[in-house]
């Protein structure tokens, strides 16, 4: 493959390709048919990498690029270009470069972090210029928390509630990079969660707390690690006053009665909980709530809910144009 030019027809720009998540990208968008670049550091990497981990990609109309980690080598990158999907992380760490390149070459950013330090770096920092800029900035679109915002919005569908409890639970296995973001990122950086719009510390010597899991007889074991993306993504949402979400440990009966810790950084279920409502004048009342328990969306609403999930970033996270 060529070094992509100025003239290129492609699009897109996966950046940290030869990664897991990077891999499942390309893997999507060969199957879209989108045309797309491939890039990071070692073009001879992922070169390997797309031949023996992406199916199919003999049919992908992709090119790939080997590009330093400079603001200027990444915005020559990004000229002509709509959207870049950053996979490389620790995002805290290695993403300002990649978002100060797109805001230079006006690109759209999208990235997979969980860490809620740069998510709220994102907002405070370069939220009000890519928002100027007619440019989407949207950090933290991984699976894991994308699914709990689309419960969090079925949720929020009932009038004058104004109270996000959420639960992300693990399952599978971290990969080298997640679990390089793990410690480096969560388990060491101050975890926030939003009271009355404003962001509160988790207190670090919270340690784990119990979880009721609707259907199931045993208490989930919880943690704060990270805080999540939730508080940041619905703080400015008038909707809502505020939001606490917790990573957890499950164990979990199969039908035979064996059972299973899951642990891990692939999320395979949600968990959201309703507090409580708001009283017509305004007052908090207490003793209502209501839930999404885990369970196999419909193909309706997968449907509705998926045409949901990019309206719902807080300014200046969402897309000026949509506003």
């Amino acid at each position: 493959m060529s070094t992509p030019t100025s003239k290129s027809p492609r699009r897109v720009v996966v950046y940290g390709a030869s990664g897991y998540t990077g891999r499942l990208v390309c893997e999507f968008l060969r199957e879209f048919r989108i045309p797309f670049v491939a890039a990071g550091r070692d073009k001879g990497k992922i070169d390997e990498s797309m031949r023996t981990n992406v199916p199919g990609i003999e049919t992908a109309d992709y090119e790939v690029a080997q590009v330093e980690h400079t603001v200027e080598a990444l915005t020559e990158l990004f000229r002509d270009v709509d959207v870049v999907l950053n996979t490389v992380g620790p995002f805290s760490d290695l993403g300002p470069e990649v978002v100060q390149a797109c805001l230079a070459a006006g690109a759209h950013y999208t990235d997979t972090t969980g860490e809620q330090d740069w998510l709220i770096t994102c907002e405070e920092q370069y939220g009000a210029d890519f928002a100027a800029a007619g440019l989407l900035l949207a950090p933290g679109i991984a699976q894991m928390y994308t699914i709990g915002e689309i419960a969090a919005q079925l949720c929020l569908e009932t009038p004058g509630l104004d109270t996000l409890d959420i639960a992300v639970f693990w399952g599978g296995s971290p990969t080298i990079a997640s679990t390089r973001t793990i410690l480096v990122n969560a388990a060491t950086s101050a975890a926030h969660y939003l009271e009355q719009n404003e962001y509160v510390p988790f207190d670090p010597a919270q340690g784990l707390v119990p979880l009721v899991v609707p259907g199931q007889h045993e208490l989930a074991q919880s943690l704060p690690w990270g805080g999540t993306s939730h508080p940041v993504w619905f703080r400015r949402d008038p909707r809502v006053a505020n939001v606490k979400a917790q990573w957890s440990l499950q164990r979990r009966t199969d039908a035979r009665g064996s059972t299973d810790r899951r642990a891990g950084s692939r999320g395979n279920q949600r968990h959201v909980t309703r507090g409580p409502r708001r009283s017509p004048d305004g007052n908090r009342a207490s003793g209502h709530g209501c839930h999404a328990a885990p369970r196999e969306p419909s193909r309706q609403q997968i449907s509705r809910l998926g045409a949901r999930v990019g309206s719902t970033r807080a300014s200046p996270l969402r897309d000026p144009r949509q506003q």
